[in-house]
């Protein structure tokens, strides 16, 4: 791996060290744009649909608020954890980093555990992706996050592997950087998910 002739101190941002990594930085933040009119449309769909059940079950007689608070609070709790590696990697402390970011991954894959059993409960009771457009809206929007939840456990893990064999430097630091937005990006579309699906569909 090539490195850039640059003065590696702790504190300083790394990911923006080099002209390389604010490349990476900027053409990070203009992908998310991208990701976000995605799901901007999924939501705008859901909630033109949310009602539209076939006299099928409804939002108000499927959703479980205790699952769903667990779930809301792993994965809330997990963009901290992302948090603190990076406040880890910018103080050069590989061996914390790779703790918090192993916690965001495991963190991860127990939210991912939960929507299982939750699409596994729904599907049981009659409310499939085929059921009804609430049904497909439903699925589209939360199964296309949990998709991106899976996407950022692979990719977060894969860097950790970086990490680990080749330290924190001027190129593994935007990968690093850039892994932690993306998780922040799941977190805040779940804010949103959890709000505008779950809560709305709770009070009917």
């Amino acid at each position: 791996m090539a490195h850039h002739p640059v003065e590696i101190k702790p504190g300083m941002h790394l990911e923006t060290a080099t002209f390389e990594g604010k490349n990476k930085v900027m053409g990070f933040w203009m992908f998310l744009g991208a990701e976000t009119v995605l799901f901007a449309c999924l939501f705008g769909t859901y909630l033109a649909l949310r009602n539209q059940t076939v006299n099928g079950p409804s939002g108000a007689e499927l959703f479980d608020p205790v699952l769903v608070a667990v779930a809301t609070a792993i994965l809330l709790f997990s963009s901290l954890t992302s948090v603190f590696a990076m406040m880890a990697m910018n103080k050069l402390d590989k061996k914390g980093m790779l703790f918090w970011l192993g916690v965001t991954v495991l963190l991860g894959l127990s939210f991912l555990v939960l929507e299982i059993y939750e699409f596994v409960h729904y599907i049981h009771e009659g409310h499939t992706f085929m059921s009804s457009a609430f049904g497909s809206s439903f699925y589209a929007l939360v199964g296309t996050h949990g998709a991106h939840v899976t996407f950022g456990i692979i990719w977060i893990s894969t860097i950790m592997y970086q990490a680990w064999k080749w330290g924190i430097n001027t190129e593994t630091a935007p990968k690093l950087f850039v892994s932690s937005l993306y998780w922040h990006f799941i977190d805040v579309v779940w804010v949103f998910i959890f709000t505008l699906v779950y809560l709305l569909g709770m009070v009917g």
